[in-house]
């Protein structure tokens, strides 16, 4: 009897070793996976997205003319496709310096940003890198219809670092600050995000420029960050504005059917961004994924 005590103890320690809690997610995995980041085009032709919804953290960003980009974050799961995959920005390698040395899926980049992309700790795999991890969707009109397969970029950056903290919490919603709310706006000048609570899916579901889609998540952060313009613009003139994410700031959290009042801070880019209550206490996240979105402040 005391051998099959010892054999249930050595499985019960194996089995400890084997659950793991994702940094990204709050919830259990069987292992860290490496870290792929895909710049995702939000203009209205390229929706519905694909494989978005399988992204642990997805990132909102303001862009030129007032528009969008998302940057989403993978690790527990990789869909066959993501996209449509769009171009990146100077201040995208700021934001995924807190991933170590990430891969990042991106398609074009302007040529005086390409030395920066080049020297930046990550992975870049754009289609001239990787050719067979992407394809284009002949029923969509480019450049809104380039995708890219997740799990064939990533043998194409075989040292991307592993899943690791970058500041999140997750865990019971505070006591008490919270306000109760049924729907959250954020807008661009030309763009528009809405966050309804469903009690039901216990997620906040996403709709964008007032149009409903499928996607949601039980956590969302409203990042309230400096946007100054950058150096770079666009054929037409418009500037890149930079979003900068390493700082100190105030957020609202939004989880459970309410919005909570919080604070952010990243004293570096290679530390990750941590969120706290307006006593100083860590902002627990609700375990899933988690959407944050940079509002100007």
């Amino acid at each position: 009897m005391a051998g099959c005590q010892a054999n249930e103890d050595d499985r019960d320690d194996n089995d400890a070793e084997d659950e793991r809690v994702s940094p990204f997610t709050g919830r259990q995995v069987t292992e860290d996976g490496p870290v792929l980041a895909v710049k995702i085009d939000n203009a209205p032709q390229a929706r519905p997205h694909t494989g978005l919804d399988a992204a642990d953290i997805v990132y909102v960003e303001p862009v030129e003319a007032g528009l969008s980009r998302l940057v989403a974050v993978y690790s527990t799961q990789l869909p066959e496709l993501v996209g449509p995959v769009r171009s990146a920005r100077e201040s995208d390698l700021e934001l995924l310096r807190q991933f170590d040395e990430p891969a990042l899926a991106y398609s074009g980049v302007q040529s005086r940003l390409q030395p920066l992309i080049d020297d930046a700790e990550l992975f870049p795999e754009p289609p001239e890198a990787a050719p067979d991890a992407y394809r284009r969707d002949e029923s969509r009109a480019a450049p809104h219809n380039l995708y890219v397969r997740p799990e064939t970029l990533l043998d194409a950056a075989p040292e991307a670092s592993r899943a690791d903290d970058i500041g999140f919490t997750f865990g019971p919603a505070p006591e008490s600050g919270g306000e109760p709310t049924a729907d959250y706006n954020v807008t661009y000048p030309s763009a528009a995000f809405s966050f309804s609570w469903s009690p039901d899916q216990e997620r906040w579901a996403v709709a964008m420029d007032g149009a409903p889609t499928d996607l949601g998540a039980p956590t969302v952060v409203v990042q309230k960050v400096t946007v100054r313009q950058s150096e770079y613009h666009d054929s037409r003139g418009n500037f890149t504005p930079y979003t900068e994410t390493v700082g100190s700031g105030e957020a609202v959290v939004l989880r459970d059917g309410q919005a909570f009042p919080a604070e952010w801070e990243r004293d570096h880019e290679r530390e990750g961004t941590e969120f706290t209550t307006p006593d100083g206490e860590p902002m627990n996240f609700a375990p899933g994924p988690v959407w944050v979105v940079f509002e100007p402040a």
